[in-house]
This record gives C-alpha cells, sequence and structure tokens, in this order.
C-alpha cells in the first residue's frame, strides 16, 4: 500500500489529554506533540503542567494547560474550551486521569473506594461527556482513547477491589459511548496496559531484594518476559487516534505483553 504511513498522521490535530503529568498522560503529549498534534495539557499540579508543557514548547508544540482534576461539569469543561480557546478545534482525547488507593475490602473506607471510582470512572465519564457534546455539535468526527489496566478484566489480591472496578467501568464506558457515538462518526476505544515503569512502580524495577522478588514472579506471568515502559503504549495510541482505526471503535486493547494470554 502506498503511503501507509499517511494512515497513521495526526498533524494538525488538537487533542486534549487528561493526567497529563502522569507517566501515561506524559507519554501521550510527548507522542502527540513530536506527531504535529497541538494539545492541551489537564492536570492537578499546575507546576507539573508547567514544566511538561515547557518541554513540548521547547520542540515548537502549541500547548494549552488547565490544572484541573475531572471532579464536576464545569472542570470538564473548562479542559473542553481550553481546548476550543486556544487550538481553535478539538479533533482527539486521552483520558490518563487516575488513581489507586489498596487496601482489603473489609479495611477499606468508603471514602476511599469511592475517592478511586470517582477519579478513575466519574472522571473520565465527565470528560469524555463534555468533549463529546462539543465535538457533536460541530460536527466533528473525533476519536477518543480511554485508559483502562489489566485490571479491568482481572482480580487482585492485595486489595485492588476499587480499582478493578473503576476500570472495568471504564471499558463499558468505552463501549457504550462507542455504540451511542458511532453515528456521529466519534470512535471511542480503550488502551489497558500491565505494570508499566511509572513514579508508582518504579520501586519494581530496582534492584533490592524485594524489588527483585516482586518482579520476578510478575514475569511468570508475562510471555515476553519484560515490565512495560510508557513509550511501549506510543503505537497503539496513534492507531487510535488515526485514521488507522477508522473502523474500529467500542475496542480495548490490552498492552500487557501477553499478560491476559495465559
Amino acid at each position: 500500500m502506498t503511503g501507509a504511513a499517511s494512515l497513521f498522521d495526526v498533524s494538525g490535530r488538537s487533542a486534549l489529554i487528561t493526567g497529563a503529568t502522569g507517566a501515561f498522560g506524559a507519554m501521550a503529549a510527548h507522542t502527540l506533540a513530536a506527531a504535529g498534534a497541538s494539545v492541551t495539557l489537564a492536570a492537578g499540579s499546575e507546576e507539573g503542567l508547567e514544566t511538561l508543557a515547557a518541554e513540548l514548547r521547547k520542540q515548537g508544540a502549541s500547548v494549552a494547560v488547565v490544572a484541573r482534576r475531572a471532579q464536576s461539569d464545569e472542570d470538564a469543561d473548562a479542559m473542553v474550551d481550553a481546548a476550543l480557546g486556544t487550538h481553535g478545534s478539538l479533533d482527539l482525547v486521552v483520558t490518563a486521569a487516575g488513581t489507586n488507593k489498596v487496601a482489603p475490602a473489609v479495611e477499606q473506607s468508603l471514602d476511599d473506594w469511592e475517592s478511586v471510582v470517582d477519579a478513575n470512572a466519574r472522571g473520565t465519564w465527565l470528560v469524555c461527556r463534555a468533549a463529546g457534546r462539543r465535538m457533536i455539535e460541530a460536527g466533528t468526527r473525533g476519536k477518543f482513547v480511554l485508559l483502562s489496566s489489566t485490571r479491568s478484566d482481572l482480580g487482585h489480591p492485595a486489595g485492588y477491589t476499587a480499582y478493578c472496578a473503576s476500570k472495568a467501568a471504564v471499558n463499558l464506558i468505552t463501549k457504550a459511548l462507542a455504540c451511542e457515538w458511532g453515528r456521529h462518526g466519534i470512535n471511542v476505544n480503550a488502551i489497558a496496559p500491565t505494570v508499566f515503569r511509572s513514579d508508582l512502580t518504579e520501586w519494581m524495577f530496582g534492584d533490592d531484594e524485594r524489588a527483585t522478588t516482586v518482579r520476578e514472579g510478575f514475569l511468570t506471568r508475562i510471555p515476553l518476559g519484560r515490565l512495560g515502559e510508557p513509550e511501549d503504549f506510543a503505537g497503539a495510541l496513534l492507531y487510535f487516534l488515526s485514521r488507522a482505526s477508522d473502523f474500529c471503535t467500542g475496542q480495548v486493547l490490552f498492552v500487557d505483553g501477553g499478560y491476559t494470554a495465559g
């Protein structure tokens, strides 16, 4: 096929990225900016946002920042307004914001459980709804990528009931929105990683006894024999956000080294 690389072209597109200061969000920001997209970065840390924005602007990217988490309609609308106000359009959305609070179900407080579900599922839905509403009004054939997890499909003995439930909800939000918005030409898909390098998991990449024991035990379940790196998800992201995936919607892609295959 001639010009096959152009299938993955996102240059000139306007992308909103939530959770932009996290490992997945920062990867998405760098990937899309390097590919020629304009980016709007949203996260709770203003300092972290400005640091990331400065890095991207040095590379010539057009960047807007919104120091807010998606806790309300107003927050989600502010993110969308920033993208539209700065870049004039909104074509792509990556919802990478989320959290986890690990505790056995019999010990975890309701407040902690709800805070995880709110951040991962409710916040994702709020941003998707705000962005989807504007895309439908404008007739934009947009693309969404939601951040799921292998834990959306698998339990965990260490106290992940809130996280597993919230990521399973992300999968069904993905599928339901794909069904609702397909007639508007809007694609909604999700990427589900296994453990990959981030501030929260950096300890697992260490050489101490605890890290080595935990990592080696975990790797017995990963056919490719290693933990993930943020850049492992760049290809899947570009696929879902480009015209290469025009006939793909409502899908959850497990980018996990084969973890869920066995």
